[in-house]
């Protein structure tokens, strides 16, 4: 394809994710009160030797704002099997045809992925924010802003489902020979280090059993991932060899 038509082919699919997410944001509408009241619980439900914590908007149009921002996210949520089937959708034409048996797999395991990161951020919500409030001077209390509160838990929600989704495009990108698994390979202590970084932000208190349980699962992805670019450089490689045997002897015949 040309490079226009690479472009014409990369605005349908956004048209197609963005058409999704709308449609999910308008599901989240509906379930706003709902999953506010889920979402503040560590805030709400905080009583710590007499000091307490409430959310409260400082301004007439938060309340809006606070509304449009959920919705969207739930539509993120929701629609997570359209957008991430458009990104494959976009990079499949460039593999082989045995490339894209594989990569129906990959699909498959991108959207529970994507779901396991966010429910992950989840389950240590209470941690972090119980961390933060246990800062608090003794005899006060915290009245907080929901734009900075709704920003932290929705940053940590995304940022955990896309680190989840990050080894399958990794593996996804070799297969388009973009990159090699001994690249991969060579970049581990780095990687190493971002689960390291990632699970610490998860996990701010410092406890050192919440990060573990962060950090194995986001490891073992990313070991797998790497596995799985070398074994896909190995079968590529024997396959050019192959080629190259039979054009040479196709020469010599």
């Amino acid at each position: 394809m040309a490079l226009k038509d690479h472009l014409r082919e990369l605005r349908n699919r956004f048209i197609k994710a963005a058409l999704g997410i709308v449609a999910g944001a308008v599901a989240g509408f509906f379930l706003y009160d709902w999953l506010v009241q889920v979402l503040a619980e560590p805030i709400l439900g905080y009583d710590r030797d007499g000091q307490l914590a409430e959310i409260a908007f400082n301004t007439v149009g938060g309340p809006l704002d606070l509304l449009i921002r959920l919705s969207l996210f739930v539509g993120i949520v929701i629609s997570s099997p359209i957008w991430l089937y458009q990104i494959w959708a976009f990079i499949m034409p460039g593999l082989k045809k045995t490339e894209k048996r594989y990569a129906v797999g990959f699909i498959a395991a991108s959207v529970p992925l994507f779901l396991a990161g966010i429910a992950a951020a989840y389950s240590v919500l209470p941690q972090a924010v119980g961390f933060f409030l246990a800062l608090n001077p003794e005899g006060t209390s915290s009245v907080i802003n929901p734009d900075t509160y709704f920003t932290f838990v929705l940053h940590l929600f995304l940022a955990f489902g896309v680190a989840m989704v990050i080894p399958v495009v990794l593996v996804g990108v070799n297969m388009m020979g973009l990159v090699t698994g001994r690249q991969v390979l060579r970049a581990w202590r780095g990687v190493i280090m971002l689960i390291a970084v990632i699970s610490a932000l998860a996990a701010p208190g410092g406890d050192a059993v919440s990060m573990f349980f962060l950090a194995l699962p986001l490891t073992v992805l990313f070991g797998v991932a790497i596995l799985l670019c070398l074994l896909n450089d190995k079968r590529r490689g024997r396959r050019e060899a192959a080629t190259e045997a039979e054009m040479e002897q196709l020469i010599r015949d």
